[in-house]
């Protein structure tokens, strides 16, 4: 499994639209072969920083997923709504089962 973890600064004046266009592209790529998960949460420290928290089948889908031209989109829509420039992580992972 491949789990990607990332982070985004809003602008104090994009946050609506910035989250707006994370939870458009979170809820497409739900619906993309392989991803187990994909979710954006609001950091409790910061109200203008997101964190993305996503998990992927394998290293194929989640390269197909950056391959999508709406997710090319979000990236670059996003981009514009930034204070800074994004943060991301990839890590491979196997879950532990108890």
């Amino acid at each position: 499994m491949i789990l990607v973890t990332g982070t985004v600064l809003s602008k104090p004046d994009a946050l609506d639209e910035l989250l707006r266009l994370s939870l458009e592209h979170v809820h497409r790529s739900r619906a993309e072969p392989g991803c187990i998960s994909h979710d954006v949460h609001l950091d409790a420290e910061n109200r203008l920083r997101l964190v993305f928290v996503e998990r992927w089948s394998d290293l194929p889908a989640l390269l197909a997923h950056f391959a999508v031209p709406a997710s090319r989109g979000f990236i670059k829509a996003a981009a514009g709504l930034c204070a800074e420039a994004p943060q991301m992580q990839m890590y491979e992972a196997t879950e532990i089962q108890r």
